[in-house]
């Protein structure tokens, strides 16, 4: 058999990098749960006519099929396509289990999903989302597109990273704006602005012009709006500014006034309100989020999302929700790949029970065993070698202690092998320093 090759845009960490994932993934939960989401977990798959109901997306699913193709099985939309996000099927669930559900129902979900674009550093084709959302039968209270940026804000907060900025517009902003200047399709200037960063305002305006209908006047107006940018609710009054005016202009101006406020006094700097933010996504009808992390601007968002109101309906009853998705594979790609991120070792045992003779592995298990009782991770030396090469296989490993069971009725001893100190202990009792007890990621 020939040596393996990576498969691109499928990444396989390392267990040091593994253990930072996880860790990352710990903190994140336990933030969700401290605001009160529920966990829950949907299927891989799902039929192609509900994955692509998002808009242009269809070169991005990856198809399902059995390899033997079974005649009878699933074609066209009957179809079956590995998710390529979380919220499409989490609004398919809801919409499954509508009857089981109290809402406003809040969920975290932390799974896989695979997308079918070019990889490249910090997007990959098989990766970990942690998204929350918040849904409701029939209406859904603006306040709860203002709680976002909180929840997120302190869970990326409790991460050894650098600091988060959320960029933050409202689509009825956009979309009161370009009815106001008289263009007829708000989607095709929201999609063309999108394009704002990759491709600049020459491009974007001929886009306009191209796919929208817009003028040379109407394209210079829509830019002017995706210029305004502030920390403050002053982005407010540099709209009211352009002399464009639309009810649902205000009413988005209103909402969005709110959710920089709410952030500001919870986390001051959090969130920025930037009208360029534009998520050329079809189903989103309020506030949206683009995540920056600082000093990797230039590779986008690690977490975006939005207010959406028609993604989940079934006749006349509506679930609108908000929602927000942490890239977590695309935010720990970038820190992997700048070595930014840390573990303190590479494995998560605290303690190597040394192994005088291969005659006393049962003695050393109990001994092992009785750490792990009290949550101190150890394992049994591999062989009864000499304890100098028992010592060097805890030193390369990256474990702190080695435990020496006592000969001849002299009690045991436990070694820290960082800084050769050597006490007697015993395993009912002894405990490592806080910092030992588990890798710290730095």
């Amino acid at each position: 058999m020939s040596k393996p090759t990576p498969i691109s845009g499928f990444p396989e960490w390392t267990p040091p990098q593994r253990m930072i994932e996880q860790y990352v993934l710990g903190r994140i939960r336990d933030t969700f749960e401290l605001y009160g989401f529920a966990p829950l977990e949907t299927r891989a798959v799902e039929p192609l006519d509900q994955l692509l109901r998002k808009g242009e997306t269809s070169k991005e699913v990856y198809v399902l099929r059995r390899l033997q193709e079974d005649p009878g099985g699933p074609a066209g939309d009957d179809a079956l396509g590995l998710h390529f996000d979380l919220t499409v099927p989490f609004a398919r669930y809801v919409l499954e289990n509508a009857g089981k559900l109290q809402f406003p129902f809040r969920r975290y979900q932390i799974q896989k999903v695979w997308r079918g674009e070019r990889p490249q550093e910090g997007r990959y084709r098989e990766f970990v989302q942690a998204d929350i959302d918040i849904v409701d039968r029939d209406t859904l209270p603006a306040h709860y597109e203002a709680e976002m940026p909180l929840v997120i804000g302190d869970a990326l907060r409790a991460l050894p990273i650098p600091p988060v900025r959320i960029q933050v517009n409202n689509r009825k902003i956009c979309e009161g704006f370009y009815r106001g200047v008289g263009l007829a399709d708000p989607e095709a200037v929201l999609r063309a602005v999108d394009k704002l960063d990759k491709i600049g305002p020459e491009k974007v305006a001929a886009l306009l012009a191209e796919t929208a209908g817009a003028s040379e006047a109407q394209a210079k107006a829509c830019l002017a709006l995706a210029e305004i940018s502030a920390p403050d609710t002053s982005f407010a009054d540099a709209v009211r500014a352009l002399g464009v005016t639309d009810p649902l202009l205000d009413e988005g101006l209103d909402e969005l006034v709110r959710v920089v406020e709410t952030a500001a006094a919870h986390s001051p700097g959090l969130c920025v309100a930037d009208l360029r933010i534009a998520r050329g996504l079809d189903y989103y009808t309020g506030t949206v989020y683009e995540t920056q992390l600082l000093g990797y601007e230039r590779f986008g968002s690690v977490c975006s999302g939005g207010r959406y109101d028609n993604l989940a309906s079934a006749g006349t009853t509506r679930f609108p929700g908000v929602g927000i998705s942490i890239g977590v594979t695309r935010l720990l790609g970038l820190l992997f790949g700048a070595d930014a991120l840390s573990v303190s070792r590479s494995v998560p045992t605290c303690v190597l029970v040394a192994l005088p003779t291969e005659e006393q592995r049962p003695a050393c298990n109990r001994i092992a065993d009785a750490l792990r009782r009290r949550g101190i991770a150890c394992e049994v030396s591999p062989s009864a070698a000499k304890f100098g090469k028992q010592i060097r296989y805890a030193e390369r490993r990256g474990i702190p202690y080695v435990w020496f069971p006592g000969a001849d009725g002299n009690p045991d001893e436990v070694k820290d092998i960082r800084s050769g100190e050597q006490a007697v202990a015993e395993p009912e009792h002894w405990a490592p320093p806080a910092d030992d007890l588990r890798p710290v990621v730095s």
